[in-house]
């Protein structure tokens, strides 16, 4: 029998509005990562909920960009925080990935959030300081996504950062905003963090999850979610216990090809 796309929601807790399966940088590994043309990929694939990172450029202006160093996806290199976003605009943020993805522009968080808009989409906002930018980083993107989507009739994007500084001053900014504290190991204090965070929910390395954890995360009320699960036999171990979001780069093969699953979004 087909299994319902969300997860049981944790006893005591709010409804959970945000579907299961959401794409890595939009589109994964498929196109530009934190492109446009990577999100209209992910949406071609069926997905509904997008997980992106948000850092500021050297005059303020939230853009999408995960590394701090510009290198690796533009046709630039050095420190992205030293660019203006008249500079940032102007490079190629596609040719890395592919020929046919040649002269893609960088995209505004503005930019985004107006496309998840217009298609009634969900977005998972990865709070992505630069380093020494923890805290204004945190307060611009927050202030930034409160303002635009003050009037949605569709969930509010839900911030995340393995940066505590961020995402204190994103509640402190924009307390309304749902919070998700980033996790790659479990250090000692992390309950405590999330809890003087105010958090909707765990955002885990994939393989930390187990079910002791899974149960302790709920009974807290938080959800569970993981990042970034390609692989299909590790998905339904994560369905198994319960997770509440999976965060995936195979917006080509997941979660059409999980057994058990409807296939809805």
């Amino acid at each position: 029998m087909p299994q319902p796309d969300h997860a049981a929601p944790p006893a005591g807790s709010a409804i959970w509005p945000y579907p299961l399966w959401i794409a890595h940088r939009g589109a994964g590994t498929l196109a530009p990562e934190n492109t446009l043309a990577a999100f209209r990929l992910g949406a071609a694939h069926g997905y509904r909920m997008f997980e992106c990172d948000a850092k500021l450029s050297a005059d303020g202006v939230p853009f999408l960009l995960h590394d701090a160093t510009l290198e690796r996806t533009t046709n630039a290199q050095g420190d992205a925080r030293q660019l203006s976003w008249s500079e940032l605009s102007r490079l190629d943020a596609g040719g890395w990935h592919s020929p046919g993805y040649a002269g893609e522009p960088p995209a505004t968080l503005a930019a985004l959030v107006a496309f998840c808009r217009a298609n009634g989409h969900c977005l998972n906002v990865e709070i992505k300081p630069s380093p020494g930018a923890e805290a204004e980083t945190g307060t611009a993107v927050a202030r930034a996504l409160a303002r635009q989507w003050e009037d949605a009739e569709f969930p509010p994007p839900l911030l995340s950062s393995f940066s505590r500084e961020a995402l204190a001053a994103a509640r402190d900014a924009a307390p309304r905003l749902p919070r998700g504290l980033l996790l790659h190991e479990l250090d000692p204090d992390w309950a405590d963090a999330a809890r003087h965070l105010d958090c909707r929910a765990i955002v885990c390395h994939h393989p930390l999850w187990t079910a002791d954890l899974v149960a302790q995360v709920h009974a807290a009320g938080w959800r569970a979610l993981a990042y970034t699960v390609n692989d299909a036999d590790e998905a339904q171990r994560l369905l198994g216990l319960g997770l509440d979001g999976l965060i995936t780069d195979r917006v080509d093969r997941l979660p059409t090809g999980q057994p058990g699953r409807s296939g809805r979004h």
